[in-house]
C-alpha cells in the first residue's frame, strides 16, 4: 500500500517542485532549449533595442523610404545593421548577460507563477 502513496509524476526532480509546482527557483541549471534557443532570442531582442537601435531606425527609415527597392538601395544600411548584430552575438560579455537575466526571469517566474510580460501587461493597468 505504501507504493500507492507514491506520487507520480513525469517532470524530471530539477523540473519539477518549487513553490507552484514549476520547478526550483534557485536552479541555474540550463536545458538544451534554454542554451540553444530562448537565451539567443533573448540577446537578438536586446541588440535589436539597446546595442543596435540606431542601426534598426536607420534600416526602417531605409526600407520605408525605398519600398520595392528596399534590396538594391539599402544594402549599405543592412551591413552595418547586420554587423552590429554580429558583433553583438559574439560578445561573451554580453552572452553572460543575456544568460543571467534569463535565468533571473526564470527563477522570478518559478517563485511566483506570474511571467514576466504578464507582470508588465499588470503594471499598466495598475
Amino acid at each position: 500500500m505504501a507504493s500507492l502513496a507514491k506520487e507520480n509524476v513525469v517532470l524530471p526532480g530539477t523540473m519539477g517542485g518549487g513553490p507552484h509546482g514549476l520547478g526550483d527557483p534557485d536552479d541555474k541549471s540550463l536545458r538544451h532549449v534554454e542554451t540553444e534557443i530562448l537565451i539567443p532570442q533573448k540577446m537578438k531582442e536586446k541588440a535589436k533595442k539597446e546595442r543596435c537601435a540606431k542601426e534598426v531606425k536607420d534600416f526602417g527609415d531605409c526600407a520605408k523610404d525605398q519600398g520595392v527597392l528596399l534590396p538594391f538601395m539599402c544594402r549599405a544600411v543592412a551591413k552595418h545593421l547586420e554587423q552590429c548584430l554580429t558583433a553583438s552575438y559574439k560578445d561573451p560579455a554580453f552572452k553572460e548577460k543575456c544568460k543571467e537575466e534569463y535565468l533571473e526571469e526564470r527563477s522570478e517566474y518559478r517563485r511566483t507563477g506570474i511571467k514576466k510580460k504578464m507582470k508588465k501587461k499588470d503594471a499598466v493597468i495598475s
